[in-house]
């Protein structure tokens, strides 16, 4: 099994403009996957750590990268395939939510 990195990109909007059953299933299917192991949370505020040359830590607050979406959340999911990780990530709440989710093998 290979491990991958999941990002989930929603907003309220999109959430609140997706039918209710959808929704509920897939919450159950983020459920599922906590429940066989999965690690997940919802996405907190960012903080961006340099130290370059190992000189001197200097510490930002907010997001490194933009996105048209805000993060709202995070995965580590295991997949036998890129495929399965496709599918897995295909049911979760970003995905189904007018979302989007970004999948990273971990090597």
């Amino acid at each position: 099994m290979t491990r991958f990195v999941t990002i989930g990109y929603g907003d309220q909007a999109g959430y609140d403009r997706t039918k209710p059953v959808v929704r509920e299933e897939a919450h159950a299917h983020d459920a599922r996957l906590r429940e066989a192991g999965s690690v997940m949370g919802i996405a907190g505020p960012p903080y961006q750590v340099r130290n370059h040359d190992g000189a001197a830590t200097h510490v930002d607050t907010g997001p490194f990268m933009s996105a048209t979406l805000p993060v709202a959340g995070f995965a580590i999911i295991e997949a036998s395939t890129i495929e399965e990780a496709v599918e897995i990530a295909s049911r979760t709440p970003c995905a189904v939510a007018h979302g989007v989710v970004e999948i990273w093998p971990l090597l």
